[in-house]
């Protein structure tokens, strides 16, 4: 993991699976105690392709931090097309989602994915295979509610994923896939995706790219944080939780 010199940031955003929590887990009790400490130095973004629902157990829940360090926190669930900001009381403001007709296009892609990629079916689905999020439809390869132990196990170094992705863009002209979680590929329209969110982010608060850090673990090719990188944010790239927390307590020094 690359040392962070440069702090003179004014907003830290991070991602949420892989980076502040382990897949689809709350926060646990000693990030949610740092991530209110840097909200005393810095504003905080949490971007991601998880939905509001998914942002209140797993974010907010565990997060008890005082009403007025709240006002420095902005959520951006499903890449930024849901904006929220504190202000007595969370404000959301939402984009349009999918038509019925581009959803129902993207599960049918979906459908004989394992086999048209040359994968077996999971002798088991946990829960929905295609949650809709709205603007976007997240594909879990074993299905959303799987055990952590089983998707970790699944797709480490993310190579099915590839696979399914090269499918899915032959099926599925004018929309982005990306990988994301530990089972997950995303699916939007064209130009949704966290370059999306962030540019938001800068036009909401006013803060320039060059004022802003992002820390995720999918900043590689094809991972659902790379397009951080093409709006020239500086990121840091972690592989766990663990080092996340490390990157906080770097820029709380």
């Amino acid at each position: 993991m690359k040392k962070i010199v440069e702090k003179n940031c004014d907003l830290i955003a991070f991602d949420i699976d892989g980076t502040l929590t382990r897949s689809k887990l709350p926060l646990d009790s000693e990030m949610a105690t740092l991530i209110c400490r840097l909200m005393e130095k810095y504003k905080v973004a949490i971007i991601s392709g998880a939905s509001y629902n998914q942002f209140k157990w797993q974010i907010l829940g565990p997060l008890v931090c005082q009403r007025e360090k709240m006002k420095n926190l902005y959520l951006l669930p499903t890449d930024g097309t849901v904006f929220c900001n504190y202000r007595d009381g969370w404000q959301c403001q939402h984009d349009a989602p999918l038509s019925k007709e581009e959803k129902e296009s993207i599960k049918t892609a979906f459908g004989n994915i394992f086999e048209e990629s040359g994968f077996e079916s999971p002798d088991k689905i946990y829960g929905e295979l295609v949650e809709d999020r709205g603007a976007q439809l997240n594909f879990s390869a074993l299905g959303q509610e799987a055990p952590i132990a089983l998707k970790e196990k699944w797709d480490p170094d993310n190579k099915k994923r590839e696979r399914m992705i090269e499918v899915l863009k032959r099926a599925l002209p004018g929309f982005s896939m990306r990988i994301g979680g530990t089972t997950s590929i995303e699916v939007t329209r064209v130009g949704i995706d966290k370059a999306y969110g962030l540019n938001k982010l800068i036009e909401q608060t006013g803060i320039s790219k060059e004022k802003m850090l992002y820390i995720g673990d999918k900043l590689f090719k094809g991972g659902n944080d790379e397009p951080a990188l093409t709006l020239g944010i500086e990121c840091r790239a972690v592989g766990n939780p663990e080092e996340a927390k490390k990157v906080i307590l770097e820029m709380l020094e």
